[in-house]
């Protein structure tokens, strides 16, 4: 599973557009296709857009939130929060091929998802973000050192666990130390899509 996964940003289609095809151009393996409050026919083209995208450039396509969206355009998998659709109604409609991540913000949460059986979990915020409305308590690096050592603690296999919220290059050695697997990234990608090879070095 790739380290390092794009959160998608941009206020209208084009601009999501856009800011996925510089990701994707600059070396990007895993989009997640993440447009708020929007009308469902216009997010249902930028997700049939981004799955096109994502299979001209080799590339995994998940879809935030909408399972039945994932699968109509056969996408990779989907992410969902922890007020969505269960990982166990979204694996009944997808398959058991398809790629299912949870959001996490606490031990009782990680542990909630690791017996759902997600694929991934993405766990934050490590710090304020503007993208995320109704932000979850931030965990910042010691959150996530107290999740890794409860679950060493239980003698627990610790499952691929990505940072999200706020996520910046500098973060990655610190995240890998802790036991961190991969970063969800946002706002630095879209800023900076060729930044995308640094956080590939920083993550080998």
């Amino acid at each position: 599973m790739e380290k390092l996964q794009y959160i998608s940003q941009g206020f209208t289609k084009t601009e999501q557009e856009l800011n996925i095809k510089k990701a994707l151009d600059n070396g990007i393996k895993w989009i997640q296709v993440r447009w708020k409050n929007v009308p469902e026919n216009e997010f249902i083209k930028l997700c049939e857009n981004s799955k096109l995208l994502c299979s001209e450039y080799q590339s995994v396509c998940i879809i935030n939130d909408h399972v039945q969206i994932a699968k109509d355009i056969d996408a990779d998998g989907v992410h969902l929060g922890l007020k969505d659709t269960s990982i166990d109604i979204a694996r009944q409609i997808l398959g058991e091929n398809k790629i299912i991540g949870g959001t996490a913000n606490s031990i009782s949460d990680v542990l909630k998802r690791m017996n759902e059986s997600c694929d991934y979990i993405g766990l934050g915020p490590l710090r304020f973000t503007s993208t995320k409305e109704q932000l979850s308590p931030i965990l910042g690096f010691e959150g996530y050192e107290k999740i890794i050592e409860e679950l060493k603690l239980k003698s627990l296999e610790i499952p691929k666990i990505f940072s999200i919220g706020g996520v910046v290059l500098k973060d990655i050695d610190l995240l890998q130390q802790i036991g961190i697997y991969g970063v969800a990234v946002s706002g630095q990608i879209t800023n900076q899509p060729s930044i995308i090879n640094e956080f590939k070095i920083a993550m080998q």
